[in-house]
C-alpha cells in the first residue's frame, strides 16, 4: 500500500470539492443507469460519489481509513443521499465477493496504489460478467504551463519524487491501458481528457490553491522532513504559483488518461 501524497489539508480539499461526473468521469456518463449498483474506490470528499448516486440505483463509496471516509460520509448526510453505502477497504485486498457490482470507478487513485495492476484485477473481480470498470488519472509529467516559470519546473520535479518516494506512479494517465492488460483485461477503450485552467478566476482557484498545498499540506511536510526541499525552496514555489495565477497570459493543462475495461 503506497503512501497518499497529497494528504486531506483543506487546501487539497479545495481542489477535490469542485469535481463532479461531468468535469471528471464524463468518459463514464453513457454507461450509468438508474438500476446500476456502482463502486466508487477512493472516493474522498465524495462530490463525484453524491453525483453518481443522483445517476445509479446504488453506490458504494470506499476509502482507506476511517477518517478518509469520513469526509464523503459527512456530504452524503448533508445531501440526504440515501443510497451509499460506506466501507473502508484496501483495493489490494476488497473484502466484497466476486461479481458484486455493474461498475467500479476510480479517480485520481491508481497513481497513488502500490500495485496498480492488483488493484485492477481486484477491481476487475467484484465486477459482474458485462460491467465496466472505469479509471481514470493524471499525467504529471504531461503537464504543461505558460509562461514558463523555473519554479513550477522545480515543482513538478519534487512532486514526482516525492509521489515515486511514497510508492505511487505520479504518470499513470499513460500507464492505464497497459496496466489494464496486464491485469487480465481484454476489451479495453483508452481515451483522454484535459482540466484547462486559462480564465483569470480559475488562474486565481488552480494558482492560489497550489501555492498553499505547497506550503501547508502533507507534501509540504514530506518534501522539508526528507530534505527533498527546505522552507525557502517551497516558500519560492509559492511564489511562482501566485505570480503565475496572476499573469493575464496565463494558461494550464492537465492530461488525463481513461479506461473503460469490459469484464
Amino acid at each position: 500500500m503506497a503512501v497518499y501524497t497529497h494528504g486531506h489539508h483543506d487546501s487539497v480539499l479545495r481542489s477535490h470539492n469542485t469535481r463532479t461526473v461531468a468535469n471528471s468521469a464524463a468518459y463514464l456518463e453513457p454507461l450509468l443507469s438508474a438500476d446500476a449498483h456502482l463502486l466508487d474506490v477512493g472516493a474522498g470528499p465524495g462530490t463525484i460519489t453524491i453525483d453518481f448516486a443522483s445517476r445509479v440505483g446504488r453506490v458504494t463509496a470506499t476509502e482507506i481509513n476511517p477518517e478518509a471516509l469520513s469526509l464523503s460520509q459527512a456530504l452524503a448526510a448533508e445531501r440526504a443521499a440515501t443510497n451509499i453505502e460506506f466501507s473502508v477497504e484496501d483495493v489490494h485486498a476488497l473484502s466484497f465477493a466476486d461479481d458484486s457490482f455493474d461498475i467500479v470507478h476510480a479517480h485520481q487513485v491508481l497513481q497513488h496504489v502500490g500495485d496498480p495492476v492488483q488493484a485492477l484485477r481486484e477491481m476487475r473481480r467484484v465486477t459482474r460478467p458485462g460491467g465496466t470498470v472505469a479509471v481514470r488519472d493524471a499525467d504529471y509529467a504531461g503537464f504543461i504551463w505558460f509562461p514558463l516559470l523555473p519554479e513550477l519546473d522545480e515543482w513538478l520535479r519534487l512532486y514526482r519524487e516525492a509521489a515515486r518516494a511514497n510508492g505511487g506512479e505520479p504518470d499513470a494517465g499513460r500507464r492505464l491501458l497497459a496496466w489494464a492488460r496486464a491485469a487480465g483485461f481484454t476489451d479495453v477503450t483508452a481515451t483522454a481528457s484535459t482540466w484547462c485552467y486559462a480564465a483569470p478566476a480559475e488562474r486565481e482557484w488552480w494558482g492560489g490553491m497550489w501555492a498553499d498545498r505547497i506550503l501547508e499540506s502533507a507534501l509540504a511536510r514530506q518534501l522539508t522532513a526528507s530534505g527533498m526541499a527546505t522552507d525557502a525552496d517551497l516558500k519560492r514555489i509559492s511564489e511562482a504559483w501566485r505570480a503565475w495565477a496572476a499573469d493575464g497570459d496565463g494558461w494550464y493543462l492537465v492530461p488525463h488518461g481513461e479506461i473503460l475495461a469490459r469484464v
